[in-house]
């Protein structure tokens, strides 16, 4: 349904996002996943028609929708997207009826027409009691709701949404979360969705394309980034707590630690936080280290300490008392390599 070729777009000289192609099908939801800054919120708004490319083609289905080597581009009113804001954009001195009423009015929809997918929006949302109060009357988690039954009404076949719940408090955001994918299953429709949440992107995605500086470092479903990540950006990025890249030189743990299940290498080791034992004995890929924070979670705790000022996870269990001299043990391998420069070699 989705797709892009060789899609850049450069601000002052300066590529915000650079040489980006996938493609997705009718009905994914596809998760862009990335720190700040690392184009995320452009590749967005070049779907919406927000940012023309400045290089490669934007289709949906059959159609090209952007074309940056020639300039050709169709406006976000004839795209048939809907896209929903950090903000939430709801018109103050509108009613929630008025807001989801405007983008129906503004596609000249006919009177009757309106009033049903009003109500078939407010209904699905569970804010039909909401109809003729503001959105300075609601709460932060109605306005989104309201937000949401805006963009659906006029029944578009993308949903974009930019980080949409980065303003709800925790709880809020995981009721959302099920709100958000039962309106997708809901509409059928494809969905894009930006976020710096990886819990979002595992949890929502059908699809997720990890971003960083401006590139895909691995497109691929949920489940693969963390079996497979394919970069030390991704390994180090994804999962929680995300794994351990720990430097290695010629064969050496920390440039120290001789061991031969690292052949002379030279990069990073993954060691995912379930790997790693903690102990207070000392022994071969053992390391005495500095205690940096426990985290409970699930009846279990992440134990955090510091080794050569590097910070590295392990997991404990939740009974288990921590000994006082704090050591962790390496296991017999890595999960993976990765050479200098972040690529994975193994």
């Amino acid at each position: 349904m989705i797709s892009l070729n060789q899609v850049t777009k450069s601000f002052a000289g300066t590529n915000a996002v650079h040489d980006v192609s996938f493609s997705v099908s009718q009905g994914a939801f596809l998760v862009l996943l990335g720190p700040s800054g690392c184009g995320k919120s452009t590749m967005l708004r070049m779907l919406a028609g927000l940012e023309q490319p400045t290089g490669g083609q934007i289709r949906f289905g059959d159609t090209l929708v952007a074309d940056g080597g020639s300039g050709f581009t169709i406006p976000p009113a004839k795209r048939d997207t809907g896209l929903v804001f950090q903000s939430y954009a709801l018109w103050p001195h509108m009613t929630v009826a008025g807001n989801i009423e405007w983008p129906l009015k503004v596609a000249k929809l006919s009177n009757d027409e309106r009033r049903a997918r009003i109500k078939e929006a407010m209904e699905m949302l569970g804010i039909a009691q909401l109809a003729n109060r503001y959105p300075g009357e609601v709460s932060g988690g109605q306005q989104q709701r309201v937000a949401l039954a805006r963009m659906i009404a006029p029944r578009p076949n993308v949903m974009l949404f930019d980080e949409p719940l980065s303003n709800l408090d925790a709880t809020l955001r995981v009721e959302m979360r099920v709100e958000l994918l039962r309106v997708h299953a809901a509409t059928g429709a494809t969905s894009v969705y930006v976020t710096h949440d990886q819990v979002e992107a595992m949890t929502m995605a059908t699809h997720v394309a990890v971003m960083n500086r401006g590139r895909i470092e691995q497109f691929d479903a949920p489940e693969r980034l963390l079996a497979e990540p394919a970069s030390a950006f991704v390994a180090g990025f994804v999962g929680t707590p995300p794994a351990n890249l720990i430097p290695i030189a010629d064969g050496k743990w920390f440039g120290a630690i001789a061991d031969p299940s690292l052949p002379g290498l030279r990069g990073y080791a993954m060691v995912r936080a379930e790997e790693i034992a903690v102990t207070d004995e000392p022994g071969p890929r053992t390391l005495q280290v500095r205690l940096a924070e426990i985290v409970p979670m699930a009846g279990r705790r992440l134990v955090t300490g510091i080794v050569n000022d590097i910070r590295i996870t392990a997991i404990a269990d939740g009974a288990a008392r921590l000994p006082l001299g704090l050591r962790f043990r390496l296991p017999d391998a890595p999960a993976a390599f990765f050479d200098t420069e972040g690529n994975r070699i193994s």
